[in-house]
């Protein structure tokens, strides 16, 4: 999302709140194809996380390209409280820290799974084998270096992304799906759980469908224990057919407040898939 980026004169105002940046860095985060201090004016402003503290602001104040903080950090303690409030990190390497919440989101009801009748073989003849919390940094690092369509400048999973996400799995809040072929890791997903909605994050395949199947498969377990729905962040092709759509930013967050009375469940899924 982050392309065109560009340096430019800018100030800094407001307490906790910043419109331009003297730090170009930071403003390269933000400043989508403006050559101008007037153009800039334009934006909306997005929000600094201090250090000290792990609140964030209401994720219906990002502004229109979806961004509504940078800072902060990624401790297990800030991504829960970023989930919970359907904000996310993506940034690219050598940038701060940019947390989003798109409008509209792109989602999955569990309900309006759609599967192919191309991918009906694969489950009925057992193609590729199922585990789960198996292989997590695994599956992130096969993320990490997937080479994907539209993709320059290395990948947005940095090691800081992988030591945090790590951390949450070790707590039972990150969880992976790995797909096998032959005893060879071809495909996977991973994402982070809470409630009853499960965000994901990325996927990989080595092999064709791969990492559709391990998706399918999540999906329906999902379905099983009644989920509200996956958070898929963004439109892709590849999702859509499988029955995801975008809705209102507004509805996406109302369902995460209705999510907020389910407990917090840490666990491991190693248990969950036996095919």
């Amino acid at each position: 999302m982050i392309r065109g980026l560009c340096n430019c004169v800018t100030f800094v105002f407001g307490e906790n709140r910043m419109f331009l940046f003297k730090d170009s860095k930071i403003l390269r985060a933000f400043l989508f194809q403006s050559k101008t201090i007037n153009v800039a004016k334009s934006i909306m402003p997005v929000f600094w996380l201090p250090d000290n503290s792990l609140s964030f602001p209401n994720p219906a104040l990002a502004n229109k390209d979806g961004i509504l903080a940078i800072g902060g950090d990624l401790s297990p303690e800030r991504l829960l409280k970023a989930y919970e409030l359907g904000v996310f990190p993506w940034f690219n390497p050598e940038d701060p820290i940019i947390w989003w919440s798109p409008d509209p989101r792109f989602v999955l009801f569990p309900d309006e799974l759609k599967i192919a009748k191309s991918m009906r073989p694969y489950f009925n003849k057992k193609r590729f084998q199922l585990t789960a919390d198996q292989r997590f940094e695994e599956v992130m690092r096969q993320c990490q270096q997937a080479k994907r369509k539209g993709q320059s400048g290395g990948t947005w999973i940095t090691e800081e992304m992988i030591e945090g996400y790590v951390e949450l799995h070790k707590q039972g809040f990150a969880h992976s799906v790995e797909v096998w072929q032959e005893g060879e890791l071809v495909g996977g997903l991973y994402g982070i759980d809470l409630g009853k909605c499960f965000f994901g994050e990325s996927m990989f395949a080595k092999v064709s469908n791969a990492s559709k199947f391990g998706f399918i498969a999540l999906v329906k377990e999902l379905k099983a224990r009644e989920y509200l729905l996956i958070d898929c962040q963004q439109p892709t092709r590849h999702l859509k057919s499988l029955g995801a759509r975008a809705i209102r930013r507004n509805d996406f967050l109302d369902i995460l407040e209705l999510n907020q009375k389910n407990d917090r469940v840490a666990e491991s899924w190693g248990h969950i898939f036996s095919i």
